[in-house]
């Protein structure tokens, strides 16, 4: 047991230096995201990891509850839409992709619906914008 606390001790360090990292004058400041699909249970999560870039964080749960069609009317308002490949119905994905096309939305497939997927999706954002 004492072994357990300490990785989630030290987990919590890199989340809380990522965390710091992303806050620390952010490219993604005032920009938002659509995140499709994944669990319900870690959206809020989701939302605060994109706050802590700056960002503000959309969802739409891919079809369970939220009609399909109103990804088309949330997709003109964001910057770019995340799709977690593993927690998504194949046609809110193909409706997703369609869509972006169509109003020149970035699409950005996650490999999965975890934290840290889109954790690293941001943060090679963030890399990439402070580059240029």
């Amino acid at each position: 047991m004492a072994r357990k606390g300490k990785r989630d001790s030290g987990r919590e360090s890199r989340e809380a230096q990522t965390t710091a990292q992303a806050s620390a004058k952010s490219g993604l400041d005032g920009r938002s995201f659509l995140y499709v699909g994944g669990r319900d249970c870690q959206v809020a999560h989701l939302r605060q990891i994109a706050s802590n870039f700056g960002a503000e964080l959309i969802h739409h749960d891919g079809g369970l509850r939220e009609a399909v069609s109103r990804i088309d009317t949330v997709l003109p308002s964001v910057d770019c839409v995340f799709c977690p490949i593993d927690c998504i119905s194949h046609d809110a994905c193909l409706r997703v992709k369609t869509g972006c096309k169509k109003f020149g939305k970035a699409f950005i497939p996650l490999r999965n619906g975890s934290k840290s997927s889109l954790e690293r999706a941001l943060q090679t954002m963030n890399e990439r914008d402070a580059s240029r």
